[in-house]
Protein backbone atom coordinates (compact mmCIF):
# COMPACT_ATOMS: atom_id res chain seq x y z
CA UNK A 1 0.00 0.00 0.00
CA UNK A 2 1.59 3.36 -0.49
CA UNK A 3 1.81 5.76 2.50
CA UNK A 4 1.90 9.56 2.40
CA UNK A 5 5.40 10.13 2.16
CA UNK A 6 5.32 8.37 -0.88
CA UNK A 7 7.18 5.07 0.62
CA UNK A 8 5.73 1.80 -0.47
CA UNK A 9 5.23 -0.56 1.92
CA UNK A 10 5.17 -4.32 1.45
CA UNK A 11 2.13 -5.93 1.41
CA UNK A 12 1.67 -8.43 3.69
CA UNK A 13 -0.63 -11.27 4.11
CA UNK A 14 -2.47 -11.43 7.34
CA UNK A 15 -2.56 -14.71 9.08
CA UNK A 16 -5.69 -15.75 11.04
CA UNK A 17 -5.11 -17.31 14.31
CA UNK A 18 -7.49 -20.05 13.27
CA UNK A 19 -5.28 -20.57 10.27
CA UNK A 20 -2.19 -20.69 12.36
CA UNK A 21 -3.65 -22.99 14.71
CA UNK A 22 -4.53 -25.50 12.08
CA UNK A 23 -1.07 -25.41 11.20
CA UNK A 24 -0.36 -26.25 14.79
CA UNK A 25 -2.52 -29.57 14.74
CA UNK A 26 -0.54 -30.98 11.47
CA UNK A 27 2.62 -30.40 13.86
CA UNK A 28 1.77 -32.93 16.05
CA UNK A 29 2.25 -36.56 13.57
CA UNK A 30 5.12 -35.07 13.13
CA UNK A 31 6.37 -36.21 16.52
CA UNK A 32 8.32 -39.80 15.80
CA UNK A 33 7.32 -41.18 18.64
CA UNK A 34 3.56 -40.90 17.67
CA UNK A 35 4.15 -41.71 13.83
CA UNK A 36 6.01 -45.43 14.97
CA UNK A 37 3.24 -45.82 17.40
CA UNK A 38 0.23 -45.10 15.20
CA UNK A 39 2.02 -47.06 12.31
CA UNK A 40 2.23 -50.58 15.11
CA UNK A 41 -1.00 -49.43 16.51
CA UNK A 42 -2.80 -49.47 12.84
CA UNK A 43 -1.26 -52.84 12.11
CA UNK A 44 -2.37 -54.66 15.37
CA UNK A 45 -6.24 -52.94 14.87
CA UNK A 46 -5.53 -54.58 11.27
CA UNK A 47 -4.71 -58.44 12.38
CA UNK A 48 -7.26 -57.86 14.91
CA UNK A 49 -9.83 -57.07 12.33
CA UNK A 50 -8.99 -59.85 9.24
CA UNK A 51 -7.05 -62.41 11.26
CA UNK A 52 -9.40 -64.77 11.74
CA UNK A 53 -10.60 -64.27 8.72
CA UNK A 54 -6.53 -64.79 6.69
CA UNK A 55 -5.59 -67.35 9.23
CA UNK A 56 -4.35 -70.53 7.23
CA UNK A 57 -5.44 -73.49 9.48
CA UNK A 58 -8.19 -73.85 12.70
CA UNK A 59 -5.67 -72.30 15.48
CA UNK A 60 -7.70 -75.66 17.22
CA UNK A 61 -7.12 -78.46 14.72
CA UNK A 62 -4.76 -80.83 15.26
CA UNK A 63 -3.29 -81.11 11.70
CA UNK A 64 -0.92 -84.48 11.95
CA UNK A 65 -0.71 -87.18 14.00
CA UNK A 66 2.53 -88.30 13.25
CA UNK A 67 4.30 -86.46 15.58
CA UNK A 68 4.02 -85.08 19.20
CA UNK A 69 7.02 -83.26 19.11
CA UNK A 70 6.88 -79.22 18.16
CA UNK A 71 7.50 -78.38 14.06
CA UNK A 72 10.07 -76.02 14.09
CA UNK A 73 9.10 -73.08 11.72
CA UNK A 74 8.71 -73.92 7.50
CA UNK A 75 7.22 -73.34 4.61
CA UNK A 76 4.17 -75.42 5.47
CA UNK A 77 3.58 -73.37 8.52
CA UNK A 78 5.93 -70.28 9.25
CA UNK A 79 5.58 -70.26 13.05
CA UNK A 80 5.90 -73.82 13.49
CA UNK A 81 3.56 -75.97 15.52
CA UNK A 82 2.97 -77.05 19.07
CA UNK A 83 3.31 -80.43 20.57
CA UNK A 84 -0.06 -81.44 19.29
CA UNK A 85 0.58 -80.33 16.13
CA UNK A 86 -1.31 -76.90 15.71
CA UNK A 87 -0.04 -73.90 13.59
CA UNK A 88 0.86 -71.39 15.76
CA UNK A 89 0.49 -68.34 12.89
CA UNK A 90 -2.83 -69.55 13.09
CA UNK A 91 -3.20 -69.15 17.22
CA UNK A 92 -1.49 -65.60 17.05
CA UNK A 93 -3.65 -64.22 14.05
CA UNK A 94 -6.98 -65.71 16.27
CA UNK A 95 -5.52 -64.45 19.32
CA UNK A 96 -5.39 -61.09 18.38
CA UNK A 97 -9.14 -59.87 18.01
CA UNK A 98 -9.79 -60.66 21.68
CA UNK A 99 -6.61 -59.53 23.27
CA UNK A 100 -7.42 -56.39 21.23
CA UNK A 101 -11.08 -55.99 22.32
CA UNK A 102 -10.55 -57.31 25.90
CA UNK A 103 -8.24 -54.83 26.50
CA UNK A 104 -9.59 -51.59 24.57
CA UNK A 105 -13.62 -52.42 25.57
CA UNK A 106 -11.50 -52.64 29.68
CA UNK A 107 -9.81 -49.48 29.27
CA UNK A 108 -12.60 -47.50 27.47
CA UNK A 109 -14.81 -48.82 30.52
CA UNK A 110 -12.11 -47.79 33.07
CA UNK A 111 -11.84 -44.30 31.73
CA UNK A 112 -15.53 -43.24 31.54
CA UNK A 113 -15.26 -44.43 35.25
CA UNK A 114 -12.85 -42.12 36.44
CA UNK A 115 -14.16 -39.28 34.54
CA UNK A 116 -17.50 -39.75 36.28
CA UNK A 117 -15.88 -40.37 39.52
CA UNK A 118 -13.06 -38.20 39.35
CA UNK A 119 -14.97 -35.21 37.70
CA UNK A 120 -17.23 -35.52 40.16
CA UNK A 121 -15.20 -35.64 43.44
CA UNK A 122 -13.25 -32.54 42.28
CA UNK A 123 -16.35 -29.92 40.65
CA UNK A 124 -18.60 -30.53 43.18
CA UNK A 125 -16.92 -31.04 46.35
CA UNK A 126 -17.92 -31.05 50.55
CA UNK A 127 -19.50 -34.12 51.11
CA UNK A 128 -19.59 -35.58 47.25
CA UNK A 129 -16.04 -35.23 47.31
CA UNK A 130 -14.85 -36.80 50.77
CA UNK A 131 -17.30 -39.89 49.67
CA UNK A 132 -16.03 -40.23 46.06
CA UNK A 133 -12.61 -39.75 47.36
CA UNK A 134 -12.97 -42.35 49.64
CA UNK A 135 -13.85 -44.70 46.96
CA UNK A 136 -11.07 -43.74 45.02
CA UNK A 137 -8.52 -44.38 48.14
CA UNK A 138 -10.41 -48.01 48.53
CA UNK A 139 -9.62 -48.87 44.61
CA UNK A 140 -5.83 -47.64 44.91
CA UNK A 141 -5.02 -49.83 47.74
CA UNK A 142 -7.07 -52.97 46.54
CA UNK A 143 -4.69 -55.64 45.38
CA UNK A 144 -5.20 -56.09 41.91
CA UNK A 145 -4.18 -59.63 40.90
CA UNK A 146 -5.84 -61.54 43.72
CA UNK A 147 -9.22 -59.72 43.50
CA UNK A 148 -9.10 -60.26 39.49
CA UNK A 149 -8.14 -63.76 40.49
CA UNK A 150 -11.09 -64.23 42.87
CA UNK A 151 -13.69 -62.61 40.23
CA UNK A 152 -12.63 -64.74 37.36
CA UNK A 153 -12.70 -67.89 39.72
CA UNK A 154 -17.01 -67.51 39.08
CA UNK A 155 -16.36 -67.95 35.53
CA UNK A 156 -16.27 -71.21 34.40
CA UNK A 157 -13.23 -72.02 32.34
CA UNK A 158 -14.65 -75.42 30.34
CA UNK A 159 -16.89 -72.70 28.27
CA UNK A 160 -15.90 -70.19 26.37
CA UNK A 161 -14.97 -67.13 27.83
CA UNK A 162 -17.01 -64.08 27.63
CA UNK A 163 -14.77 -61.02 26.30
CA UNK A 164 -17.41 -58.32 27.62
CA UNK A 165 -17.24 -59.82 31.11
CA UNK A 166 -13.74 -60.24 31.34
CA UNK A 167 -13.30 -56.91 30.33
CA UNK A 168 -15.75 -55.31 32.92
CA UNK A 169 -13.82 -57.35 35.72
CA UNK A 170 -10.28 -55.81 34.50
CA UNK A 171 -11.78 -52.25 34.60
CA UNK A 172 -13.00 -52.82 38.05
CA UNK A 173 -9.06 -52.95 39.25
CA UNK A 174 -8.04 -50.15 36.47
CA UNK A 175 -10.03 -46.86 36.97
CA UNK A 176 -9.01 -45.37 40.17
CA UNK A 177 -5.58 -44.36 39.41
CA UNK A 178 -6.94 -41.99 36.54
CA UNK A 179 -9.77 -40.72 38.54
CA UNK A 180 -7.22 -39.57 41.23
CA UNK A 181 -5.19 -37.61 38.55
CA UNK A 182 -8.59 -36.11 37.01
CA UNK A 183 -9.44 -35.01 40.64
CA UNK A 184 -6.73 -33.40 41.27
CA UNK A 185 -6.81 -31.53 37.62
CA UNK A 186 -10.91 -30.57 37.89
CA UNK A 187 -9.83 -29.00 41.61
CA UNK A 188 -7.63 -26.25 39.43
CA UNK A 189 -10.03 -25.75 37.28
CA UNK A 190 -13.26 -25.52 39.19
CA UNK A 191 -12.33 -21.90 40.58
CA UNK A 192 -11.02 -20.23 37.04
CA UNK A 193 -12.12 -17.55 35.42
CA UNK A 194 -14.26 -19.33 32.81
CA UNK A 195 -15.90 -21.82 35.18
CA UNK A 196 -17.09 -18.77 37.52
CA UNK A 197 -18.20 -16.76 34.29
CA UNK A 198 -20.96 -19.47 33.22
CA UNK A 199 -21.84 -19.83 36.65
CA UNK A 200 -22.86 -16.17 36.88
CA UNK A 201 -24.45 -16.90 34.15
CA UNK A 202 -26.44 -19.36 35.15
CA UNK A 203 -25.71 -22.33 33.51
CA UNK A 204 -26.38 -25.88 34.96
CA UNK A 205 -23.45 -27.96 36.28
CA UNK A 206 -23.50 -30.42 34.09
CA UNK A 207 -23.48 -28.23 30.91
CA UNK A 208 -20.29 -26.53 32.87
CA UNK A 209 -18.46 -29.84 33.53
CA UNK A 210 -19.24 -31.35 30.04
CA UNK A 211 -18.43 -27.71 28.06
CA UNK A 212 -16.31 -25.95 29.96
CA UNK A 213 -14.14 -27.85 31.93
CA UNK A 214 -14.30 -31.75 30.27
CA UNK A 215 -12.32 -29.89 27.13
CA UNK A 216 -9.53 -28.61 29.22
CA UNK A 217 -8.68 -32.65 30.89
CA UNK A 218 -9.16 -34.52 27.03
CA UNK A 219 -4.97 -34.83 26.95
CA UNK A 220 -4.92 -36.12 30.54
CA UNK A 221 -7.90 -38.34 29.43
CA UNK A 222 -6.23 -39.27 26.56
CA UNK A 223 -3.05 -40.05 28.62
CA UNK A 224 -5.21 -42.26 30.91
CA UNK A 225 -6.80 -44.18 28.59
CA UNK A 226 -4.13 -45.16 26.74
CA UNK A 227 -2.26 -46.48 30.42
CA UNK A 228 -5.02 -48.03 31.31
CA UNK A 229 -4.98 -50.01 27.90
CA UNK A 230 -1.63 -51.17 28.59
CA UNK A 231 -2.49 -52.44 32.10
CA UNK A 232 -5.23 -54.68 30.50
CA UNK A 233 -3.67 -56.03 28.08
CA UNK A 234 -0.97 -56.94 30.95
CA UNK A 235 -3.74 -58.52 33.35
CA UNK A 236 -5.65 -59.80 30.43
CA UNK A 237 -2.66 -61.95 29.13
CA UNK A 238 -1.75 -62.88 32.54
CA UNK A 239 -5.40 -64.15 33.71
CA UNK A 240 -5.34 -66.22 30.62
CA UNK A 241 -1.92 -67.27 30.99
CA UNK A 242 -2.48 -68.65 35.13
CA UNK A 243 -5.29 -70.29 33.19
CA UNK A 244 -7.86 -68.47 34.66
CA UNK A 245 -9.56 -68.65 30.90
CA UNK A 246 -11.25 -70.79 28.66
CA UNK A 247 -8.22 -72.64 27.34
CA UNK A 248 -10.26 -72.92 24.08
CA UNK A 249 -10.81 -69.55 23.78
CA UNK A 250 -7.39 -68.20 21.90
CA UNK A 251 -5.30 -65.38 22.78
CA UNK A 252 -1.69 -64.15 23.67
CA UNK A 253 -2.22 -65.25 27.09
CA UNK A 254 -3.74 -69.11 25.82
CA UNK A 255 -0.46 -69.32 23.59
CA UNK A 256 1.57 -68.42 26.93
CA UNK A 257 -0.70 -70.97 28.92
CA UNK A 258 -0.18 -73.92 26.58
CA UNK A 259 3.50 -73.32 25.59
CA UNK A 260 4.11 -73.48 29.24
CA UNK A 261 2.26 -76.30 29.82
CA UNK A 262 4.25 -78.33 27.66
CA UNK A 263 7.76 -76.89 29.03
CA UNK A 264 8.23 -75.14 25.71
CA UNK A 265 10.85 -72.82 26.96
CA UNK A 266 13.11 -76.18 28.71
CA UNK A 267 12.79 -77.30 25.23
CA UNK A 268 13.74 -74.56 23.86
CA UNK A 269 10.95 -74.17 21.30
CA UNK A 270 11.13 -70.55 20.84
CA UNK A 271 8.67 -70.41 18.05
CA UNK A 272 5.41 -71.50 20.33
CA UNK A 273 6.43 -68.63 22.97
CA UNK A 274 8.05 -65.92 21.22
CA UNK A 275 5.31 -64.49 19.37
CA UNK A 276 2.73 -64.11 21.63
CA UNK A 277 5.33 -62.87 23.87
CA UNK A 278 6.37 -60.03 21.38
CA UNK A 279 3.04 -59.44 20.29
CA UNK A 280 2.17 -58.35 24.18
CA UNK A 281 5.68 -56.10 24.06
CA UNK A 282 4.96 -54.33 20.59
CA UNK A 283 1.55 -53.50 21.31
CA UNK A 284 2.32 -51.78 24.94
CA UNK A 285 5.40 -50.19 23.00
CA UNK A 286 2.92 -48.96 20.58
CA UNK A 287 0.73 -47.41 23.54
CA UNK A 288 3.68 -45.75 25.21
CA UNK A 289 5.10 -44.46 22.37
CA UNK A 290 2.27 -42.64 21.80
CA UNK A 291 1.40 -41.34 25.40
CA UNK A 292 5.28 -40.07 25.54
CA UNK A 293 4.72 -38.39 21.57
CA UNK A 294 1.23 -36.86 23.42
CA UNK A 295 3.35 -35.78 26.31
CA UNK A 296 5.70 -33.84 24.58
CA UNK A 297 3.22 -31.49 23.41
CA UNK A 298 0.58 -30.95 26.20
CA UNK A 299 3.52 -30.52 28.92
CA UNK A 300 5.64 -27.53 28.11
CA UNK A 301 8.68 -28.71 29.63
CA UNK A 302 8.83 -30.94 26.90
CA UNK A 303 7.87 -29.20 23.74
CA UNK A 304 11.39 -28.62 22.81
CA UNK A 305 11.67 -32.67 22.43
CA UNK A 306 9.13 -32.26 19.68
CA UNK A 307 11.84 -29.86 17.40
CA UNK A 308 14.23 -31.67 15.43
CA UNK A 309 17.92 -30.82 15.92
CA UNK A 310 18.24 -28.76 12.66
CA UNK A 311 15.22 -26.96 13.72
CA UNK A 312 16.50 -26.21 17.38
CA UNK A 313 20.12 -25.12 15.62
CA UNK A 314 18.10 -22.69 13.28
CA UNK A 315 16.65 -21.30 16.08
CA UNK A 316 19.57 -20.63 17.97
CA UNK A 317 19.03 -23.29 20.97
CA UNK A 318 21.45 -25.11 23.19
CA UNK A 319 21.39 -28.55 22.65
CA UNK A 320 20.86 -28.94 26.39
CA UNK A 321 18.94 -26.42 28.76
CA UNK A 322 19.13 -25.82 31.81
CA UNK A 323 16.71 -27.70 34.87
CA UNK A 324 13.24 -25.60 34.69
CA UNK A 325 13.56 -23.22 31.57
CA UNK A 326 11.02 -23.85 29.18
CA UNK A 327 12.05 -23.30 25.74
CA UNK A 328 9.44 -21.45 23.68
CA UNK A 329 10.99 -21.32 19.63
CA UNK A 330 7.99 -21.08 17.69
CA UNK A 331 6.55 -17.77 16.37
CA UNK A 332 2.82 -16.81 17.42
CA UNK A 333 1.25 -16.30 14.24
CA UNK A 334 3.06 -18.79 11.78
CA UNK A 335 4.12 -21.70 14.21
CA UNK A 336 7.01 -21.66 13.05
CA UNK A 337 10.73 -21.40 14.59
CA UNK A 338 11.29 -17.50 15.08
CA UNK A 339 14.57 -16.95 12.94
CA UNK A 340 17.81 -15.61 14.80
CA UNK A 341 18.42 -11.75 14.72
CA UNK A 342 21.43 -10.10 15.33
CA UNK A 343 22.07 -9.16 19.02
CA UNK A 344 21.90 -5.22 18.38
CA UNK A 345 19.77 -2.38 20.28
CA UNK A 346 16.93 -2.37 17.08
CA UNK A 347 15.98 -5.98 18.31
CA UNK A 348 16.15 -5.61 21.73
CA UNK A 349 14.17 -2.63 21.41
CA UNK A 350 11.46 -4.32 18.60
CA UNK A 351 11.52 -7.29 21.03
CA UNK A 352 10.12 -5.09 23.85
CA UNK A 353 7.64 -2.91 21.83
CA UNK A 354 6.36 -6.83 20.45
CA UNK A 355 6.37 -8.51 23.80
CA UNK A 356 8.36 -11.65 22.26
CA UNK A 357 12.02 -13.31 23.46
CA UNK A 358 15.08 -12.83 21.59
CA UNK A 359 16.54 -16.14 20.91
CA UNK A 360 19.38 -14.58 22.64
CA UNK A 361 16.59 -14.75 25.95
CA UNK A 362 14.84 -18.06 24.73
CA UNK A 363 18.15 -19.84 24.95
CA UNK A 364 18.49 -18.56 28.77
Amino acid sequence: MALGTGVTAPETTPVSPAAAGGRRRFRLPRSPKIIVGLVLLGIFVLIAFIGPLIAPYNPSATLSTASGTPQPPSAAHWLGTTQIQQDVLSQLLVGTRATMVVSFLAGAVATVLSILIGVSAGYFGGLTDDLLSMLINVGLVLPALPLLIVLTGFLSSSTSANDLLIALIIAVTGWAFGARVLRVQTLSLRNRDFVDSARLIGERSWRIVVFEILPSLIPIVATSFLFTVIYAIGTYTSLAFLGLISGSHWSWGTMLFWAQQSSAAQSKEWWWFVPPGLAVALLGMSLALLNFGIDEFINPRLRAAGLSRKIARQAGLPRRFRLGVTPVTRSALAGRPAPVPAATASSAAASATTGTATPSEAGR
